[in-house]
């Protein structure tokens, strides 16, 4: 089953509370996607928008996390927070894909307040923990040797199932340039690309994806 998520407010704003929970009951199949990308706008002063994402999966559940790019634009405030949480033999796989301004448009983001978490846990232990964190001057702070090399868009994909380890070379195998992949622990394999855009992006992104995914086929919504 594919499930596709709309946002009916057109993007997210500083003020606004979005939280959307998903659960694979056991043997389920199911794959969470977005209608097109979703885009954080200029918020006020002292307003933040917020994005919870809370999926679960039983045992024997497989539950795809594919959600199109999210856009951040000049002056965007926005907090986001996703957990997993998977029974022993539940697979997940979550893949969030960011860009800094459309390269396309000529745009530049000077001012941002990006805060950004993935939690992932099986049988109440913490299997993994990311965050992310940028204020202010987004586009000098990507131009770091050690923060981006003036990347404008990245990707985080996690990975967790009991056959990681039989994956793990197939993702080496498709990797290219400003891609690292790796399995930190047994049964989970985590990955982050950079890129210089969102096209771009999508280009090393979706050879990832596949390597992953039951099926080479994306959903549906990533090719309109």
């Amino acid at each position: 089953m594919t499930a596709v998520l709309l946002n009916t407010a057109g993007g997210v704003t500083g003020g606004d509370r979005f939280q959307t929970k998903v659960h694979a009951d056991e043997d389920c199949r199911l794959i969470m996607t977005t209608q097109a990308a979703e885009r954080a706008y200029r918020a006020q002063p002292g307003e933040t928008g917020s994005v919870r994402t809370e999926l679960s999966a039983n045992h024997g559940a497989r539950l795809d996390w594919l959600p199109q790019e999210t856009i951040l634009f000049q002056g965007a405030s926005l907090r986001r927070s996703l957990r997993l949480s998977v029974a022993e033999g539940a697979t997940g796989l979550i893949v969030e894909p960011v860009i800094f301004g459309r390269k396309a448009m000529g745009e530049v983001v000077t001012d941002l307040s990006f805060h950004d978490r993935i939690d992932i846990e099986q049988g109440g232990k913490l299997l993994y923990s990311d965050r992310t964190r940028i204020d202010g001057h987004a586009a000098r702070t990507l131009s770091g040797r050690a923060t981006g090399q003036g990347a404008g868009a990245m990707a985080t994909l996690v990975y967790v199932g009991p056959d990681a380890d039989l994956r793990l070379g197939r993702a080496r195998d498709v990797l290219p340039a400003q891609v690292g992949v790796s399995m930190p622990r047994d049964g989970l394999i985590c990955a982050r690309l950079l890129a210089e855009d969102g096209f771009t992006l999508r280009q090393k992104l979706i050879p990832l994806i596949s390597v992953f995914r039951d099926t080479p086929d994306l959903p549906r919504t990533w090719m309109i």
